[in-house]
């Protein structure tokens, strides 16, 4: 079985963190990590190939991400939620395959301009995590919910 630090050696290895902090304590290197977001990406081909339980393993990686990027957010002195216009909302909403596709089209045309831009004294850096999977299958003929729906692909995301 692996350890912790040999998982942070192959992600550091491979790019995904970089080291933010290195000092010396007694006689030791303690180093602190931080996430390289343009090298946290997987490709289709990649997701294509996850188990379930590989995806169950990224989602909740994700999730704590999320949740340790929001805390070290709420922890800062200047934190002000309303102000700075956070949002954690969660809509349901019924999508055919190629509404499916539009939406997820629509989003990436709304955020990929954005993604260029640098650092400025009028911009606040912004962390955006679209969150996307079905949660009830399509009904059938009959009205009822096809809880059998086969597996799908998860294609690129958004």
């Amino acid at each position: 079985m692996a350890t912790v630090y040999q998982h942070v050696d192959l992600l550091a290895a491979g790019g995904v963190l970089e080291v933010a902090l290195e000092r010396r304590v007694r006689g030791a290197v303690e180093r602190r990590y931080r996430l390289r977001r343009d090298h946290a990406g997987i490709t289709a081909d990649t997701a294509n190939s996850l188990s379930l339980d590989d995806h169950r393993s990224a989602f909740a990686a994700a999730l704590a991400d999320l949740t340790a990027e929001f805390t070290a957010y709420l922890d800062r002195d200047t934190a002000d939620p309303a102000a700075d216009l956070v949002g954690y909302r969660q809509h349901a909403v019924w999508l055919s395959l190629g509404e499916l596709h539009g939406m997820i089209n629509g989003m990436r045309e709304a955020i990929a301009p954005h993604l260029a831009n640098g650092p400025s004294p009028d911009r606040t850096q912004y962390l955006i995590s679209p969150i996307l999977f079905p949660v009830e299958a399509p009904p059938t003929e009959t009205g009822t919910v096809n809880t059998a729906a086969g597996s799908q692909s998860p294609g690129s995301g958004i």
